[in-house]
């Protein structure tokens, strides 16, 4: 009986989350609040439940079983909480008339990347979220795609990037021109190669935060650049933002960002956009420990939701 209540009974759960992100936004909103997107996977077994499917899953650390939701997270100094979430279905799913009928997935749905239901997220609800800033991890951050749709839409974003990412410093000097043919400009790098390269004079420290165990601290730098984009091209100009933080073994852990934020904003508020990205991984926490985010046996549309 639970489960057919559960999975069968029609409702649309599109309501309750507006009027959730509608309270977060009264409860929690600040001018300089930092809107934040990331993705989050259950592993399952089986197929039949909705979306499941061999895709990377966070949990494991690896490409296994599971399903992922793409989540819209909000942070402020108040508080932080997730407010909105779309169940991503992947393209095979998608096209499968069978499976459909079967997990209930309604006829309007369509297949979108991560990064569209991100965006439609955006669009619905972060008009009651009073924000500055968009964040999100590096599998948001790696199309230059996602990034210049931010930019259409007028939003400051501060979005981490993977390691190989492709960068042209263009604060550097240019190479000497030879007199013929077009001026030359420094070459695209991996933004790890060239942050590999910076003098230990180039990073600042900074407190980002009271933890637990006293001060946060980590070191940050920013230049100015240029990325290659999807499709081979050269993107706009933008900042590069990279932190580091000494671990146990002291090794560093390294983080790189792309912001279109203009080049005099400072790195103390870069880094605290940064950590406030991070506080989204706080509200799964909760969301597991809490209230059993992942701890759910159902398979249909509905019932997921």
């Amino acid at each position: 009986g639970i489960q057919k209540f559960i999975g069968y009974v029609p409702w649309d759960h599109q309501p309750l989350l507006a009027t959730l992100a509608s309270q977060v936004g009264q409860e929690l909103g600040e001018a300089d609040g930092v809107i934040v997107f990331d993705p989050s996977a259950f592993a399952k077994k089986g197929t039949k439940s909705v979306g499941v499917g061999r895709q990377w899953c966070g949990r494991l650390g690896k490409v296994d079983n599971c399903q992922v939701g793409v989540y819209m997270g909000y942070v402020t100094h108040i508080e932080h909480a997730i407010v909105n979430v779309r169940l991503y279905l992947p393209e095979d799913w998608a096209k499968d008339k069978a499976r459909r009928a079967e997990a209930g997935i309604p006829k309007t749905i369509r297949f979108q990347t991560r990064h569209q239901l991100a965006l439609e997220m955006l669009k619905e609800c972060g008009g009651d979220l009073p924000h500055s800033w968009i964040a999100g991890d590096d599998e948001m951050g790696r199309p230059s795609a996602f990034r210049l749709d931010l930019r259409t839409l007028g939003e400051r974003y501060l979005i981490a990037v993977p390691s190989n990412t492709l960068i042209r410093d263009i604060e550097a000097p240019a190479p000497v021109y030879s007199g013929r043919g077009r001026h030359p400009k420094n070459p695209f790098i991996r933004v790890d190669k060239w942050c590999s390269m910076l003098p230990e004079d180039a990073w600042t420290k900074i407190d980002v935060r009271d933890g637990e165990k006293g001060p946060l601290v980590i070191e940050a730098v920013k230049c100015r650049v240029q990325a290659r984009t999807d499709t081979g091209g050269t993107g706009p100009d933008e900042v590069l933002f990279i932190t580091r933080k000494r671990q146990p073994d002291n090794t560093y852990k390294i983080d790189y960002y792309l912001s279109n934020a203009t080049a005099d904003v400072k790195l103390s508020e870069l880094a605290r956009v940064a950590t406030a990205a991070h506080r989204i991984e706080e509200c799964f926490r909760r969301a597991k420990g809490e209230a059993g985010l992942a701890d759910y046996q159902v398979r249909t549309w509905i019932a997921w939701h």
